[in-house]
């Protein structure tokens, strides 16, 4: 606030009055001093708020009107996010570091420990992270990874117990095989059915032709009881040509999967080559095609993979990105929060840096929106948190955590 002070002088000759006059001469100084001072502290504050409204932008979509507040910053490549009872995040980093992020949205600065060997190859690292349906319950927290073993490198699937900074009581439930030295398609989601029972998407490492190999992980979801049994009816149990824990094959490269909200229904998304981007629903012992017939093209030189787009005894998918998109990440809206998106999929998307919103209708995708092009970089994955708000995570070397807040009704 501006200084004021009353000054009560006596006149007692010339000597007093020069005093007084420099006296008043000074508090006029202050007073110009403290108008200035609080003219200045104003416009710092109208600056801090301009660009707080400048990091919380508000978005007009189709259906809704939203803020974008980014909430965390400072994380290295973050692949995957996971909310605990607490109000604390876990979130995962392709590097290998899997990071705490308290309920006031600050990075803890000791990554969680405990975890078995990660090796950041290309591609690979450390992926999805999740809780088990039951966490409550029994503390389970499961997450993908990118295992060492004698011939190279592949996804495996572990899960532990969070204790303070540590994961303890560790246990690898599943290895992919045959591993390799190649640094691309690893897949990496994880998704639980309502049965408590586990899948988890894997790629086909970059070399196509194992997709359609039933001895051979590759291309595959796999699917397993939570503590990493085999269930007995996954569709080539008993079959000497076949991997027991296969549930799909003919997938080039899932990095987005949820579970349908209605149907109970597994949905993945996959990379396609020079387009060829597809969504699916995935059914047990069901071939997808890859790379006996796909959308995509050869990279560079756009010439045609396989034998065509359709093959009888091949499934079609519900939806082909031609370009692609690179998606990654995906979540059915549900809450009350977003509701002209109920139903809807929100996909992320890494080329184009976007996210997608797909409305569904009697398990057909009827429209698409594209939102936030560029806005905030790659969106590697999508998230409805506990509290019915859509996060992101953005790939970068300081990727963030972002919060759709809707605005209005």
């Amino acid at each position: 606030m501006p200084a004021t002070v009353a000054l009560k002088t006596r006149q007692r000759g010339r000597g007093d009055n020069a005093i007084a006059t420099r006296l008043q001469w000074r508090l006029s100084l202050v007073n110009t001093c403290a108008k200035a001072l609080s003219a200045l502290w104003l416009s710092a504050l109208m600056c801090t708020g301009a660009v707080a409204q400048q990091s919380a932008p508000t978005v007009q979509s189709e259906r809704h009107a939203f803020r974008v507040v980014k909430l965390t910053a400072d994380l290295e490549h973050p692949w995957s996010l996971a909310f605990l009872p607490d109000g604390r995040m876990l979130v995962s980093e392709r590097s290998g570091q899997l990071r705490l992020i308290e309920r006031d949205f600050k990075l803890n600065p000791k990554p969680v420990e405990g975890l078995p060997p990660v090796v950041p190859r290309g591609q690979g690292g450390l992926f999805d992270v999740v809780l088990h349906p039951d966490y409550a319950k029994n503390g389970w927290v499961y997450w993908a990874y990118n295992a060492p073993g004698a011939d190279g490198w592949a996804t495996a699937l572990a899960r532990g117990q969070l204790q303070g900074q540590r994961m303890t009581q560790v246990q690898v439930l599943f290895s992919m095989a045959p591993k390799t030295r190649t640094g691309q398609h690893f897949g990496g989601r994880i998704v639980f059915d309502r049965q408590n029972r586990v899948y988890l998407t894997l790629g086909d490492r970059g070399e196509k032709e194992r997709a359609q190999r039933l001895d051979d992980h590759a291309g595959s979801v796999i699917r397993l009881h939570d503590d990493g049994r085999v269930p007995s009816d996954n569709p080539f149990v008993g079959r000497a040509d076949a991997r027991p824990e296969k549930w799909t094959l003919g997938n080039r490269n899932m990095q987005g999967a949820a579970l349908h909200p209605v149907t109970g229904e597994l949905w993945t998304h996959e990379h396609g080559p020079q387009g060829g981007d597809e969504i699916n629903r995935m059914r047990a012992g069901v071939n997808y095609g890859w790379p006996v017939i796909t959308y995509g093209v050869n990279y560079g030189i756009g010439t045609r993979i396989g034998e065509g787009t359709s093959k009888p005894g091949m499934e079609q998918p519900l939806h082909v990105w031609v370009p692609s998109i690179a998606p990654s990440g995906m979540a059915f809206v549900s809450g009350n929060r977003f509701t002209h998106w109920q139903g809807d999929l929100l996909v992320g998307a890494l080329r184009g840096s976007m996210l997608v919103r797909l409305v569904l209708q009697d398990n057909k995708i009827t429209h698409e929106e594209r939102m936030l092009q560029g806005d905030i970089g790659r969106i590697r994955d999508v998230r409805v948190g506990p509290d019915g708000l859509v996060y992101l995570l953005t790939d970068a070397p300081d990727g963030a955590l972002y919060r759709l807040e809707p605005v209005g009704p």
